[in-house]
């Protein structure tokens, strides 16, 4: 079906893509695993007419494309699911579906509501999914965006006459086990009229839903397994160059929390969201918090973030008592906020690494009233070096960055501005096994240098291996708590029977 050979792609300092050659065939899908910066984004957004390659060449079904752009992609079958999601929320599902079609739907200037509606409706039900179309996109959970996408990527049936090629980047970074295998449903359901790439980190998900698997690293292809020829263990020590340690979580790092409160809650409650809770993070401590969607943890952790004011109870930060209206107040506080959304809340993504460092603490690299631009250029190069941030330098851009890289960003940014409260939102999350070992080892050395961390995740694994102390929730308020020291780690069944 699709042969790509030699590809190369060049970047201003960086070979992203050396020599690459992938083939995807008829009615399979293909995995592609690689560590953060192998090159896996930068191929799909090729396949997608994103980029133009520097070198080789692509053949869909025998015929040579020079593919200029993603309409032109879409013009010969091949459609994007995009990690960061590609929807437009205030538009309504329909008018997301056929975004950029609606000249299908319009005469004498008019588009045809009714019909666009009727059609994304089949559409929908292609993929067995039952959403309001005529719902705005910003009031559908993730997963329903997810399925959205798909839906959207699946109009090119009624635009070519081949079998589609879909490209799946991260689809099940954001997901519940339960969205997962709705979604992997839908892909086995579909492999009769249309070939997938799926990129993904979590190396079981590759297994259980591919036919062959590519390894990328440092721009280039290492390896492709049959995937019922290879094991997950095995895949990572090829896609690291190192076999999955045993120690992941550094838990021997794991250091007792000093005597200082620094977050203390008692009775804490927020708009209905959560309520009565009571917490309490002592510096150099992580305290995780465990619970499903819709359990109060996520309001909680933007509460102590600032993002969420609390209307129940009593927050004090070092003790002072707050109340927070804002994030300003918490980050004059102490506080740093790193969102599960980076390249959303995170990050201003035209801006380089030097502006994103300094932003929260413009003091450090303040001279006589003004910026001081090589101060600043100067502290992001030592962050660089000092976090093993893979960039051409501290002008480059936010957005070329892979996602562990921009995650050390947001990282170094509250470390420059000396914060004593971190707030980790699912800080590995769409970090490939590597970068979050790296994460780790930031994460153990704040909590040594007497950082206090309050940690949401997206695994009970990482919740239990990093964390002091870990907090259940469920219906907006703690249902249990654990000691989580070395050698005492609750198990996650444990947790589990306080989540549900």
């Amino acid at each position: 079906m699709l042969h790509a050979t030699g590809i190369i792609k060049n970047f201003p300092g960086v070979q992203a893509l050396r020599d690459v050659s992938i083939e995807v065939r008829p009615n399979e899908v293909v995995g592609l695993i690689g560590e953060n910066g192998a090159g896996k984004s930068t191929l799909m957004r090729l396949l997608a007419g994103g980029y133009r390659p520097d070198g080789g060449t692509i053949t869909l079904d025998g015929e040579q494309l020079k593919l200029r752009n993603a309409r032109d992609a879409a013009r010969h079958g091949i459609g994007m699911v995009f990690q960061e999601q590609s929807l437009v929320l205030n538009l309504t599902v329909a008018e997301n579906i056929y975004l950029g079609e609606e000249d299908r739907f319009t005469r004498f200037g008019l588009v045809n509501w009714r019909a666009m509606n009727a059609a994304a409706r089949r559409q929908l039900a292609k993929i067995g999914v039952d959403i309001d179309v005529t719902a705005r996109t910003s009031e559908l959970t993730f997963a329903a965006r997810q399925m959205v996408e798909l839906a959207k990527a699946l109009t090119l049936e009624e635009m070519v006459e081949r079998p589609l090629l879909i490209l799946l980047d991260e689809p099940t970074s954001v997901l519940n086990a339960a969205d997962i295998e709705v979604l992997f449903a839908r892909v086995r359901s579909l492999k009769s009229r249309a070939s997938f790439v799926f990129v993904s980190h979590r190396l079981d998900e590759v297994l259980a839903i591919s036919d062959r698997v590519y390894t990328m690293k440092d721009g280039a292809v290492v390896a492709e397994h049959r995937a019922a020829d290879v094991t997950a263990p095995e895949l990572h020590e090829i896609m690291v160059g190192r076999g999955l340690q045993a120690e992941y979580y550094r838990e021997a790092r794991q250091q007792p929390p000093g005597d200082k409160v620094m977050v203390e809650a008692k009775g804490l409650g927020a708009n209905g969201f959560y309520h009565g809770v009571d917490l309490s993070i002592r510096a150099g401590e992580i305290v995780g918090i465990a619970g499903v969607v819709g359990s109060g943890r996520e309001e909680v952790t933007r509460t102590v973030g600032g993002f969420l004011p609390h209307d129940a109870g009593e927050m004090k930060i070092a003790g002072e008592p707050v109340r927070f209206g804002s994030p300003e107040p918490a980050v004059r506080r102490g506080i740093g906020y790193v969102p599960r959304e980076r390249r959303l809340e995170g990050l201003v993504m035209f801006l380089s690494i030097a502006e994103n460092i300094s932003l929260a603490d413009l003091s450090s690299v303040m001279r006589n009233g003004a910026i001081d631009y090589g101060k600043e250029r100067r502290l992001a190069a030592d962050w660089i070096k000092r976090l093993s941030i893979k960039a051409p330098g501290p002008d480059a851009a936010c957005r070329k960055l892979s996602g562990g890289n921009q995650q050390k960003v947001v990282l170094a940014r509250w470390m420059t501005a000396g914060s004593r409260i971190l707030v980790l939102d699912h800080p590995t999350r769409g970090l490939d096994v590597g970068a979050k070992e790296e994460v780790y080892e930031l994460v153990r050395d704040l909590s040594e240098q007497g950082v206090a961390i309050l940690l949401i995740s997206d695994t009970l694994e990482e919740t239990i291996g990093l964390s002091h102390q870990v907090l259940v929730m469920r219906d907006g308020e703690i249902t249990a708590r654990f000691n989580a020291s070395p050698g005492n780690k609750p198990k996650q069944v444990d947790l589990l029977r306080a989540m549900v």
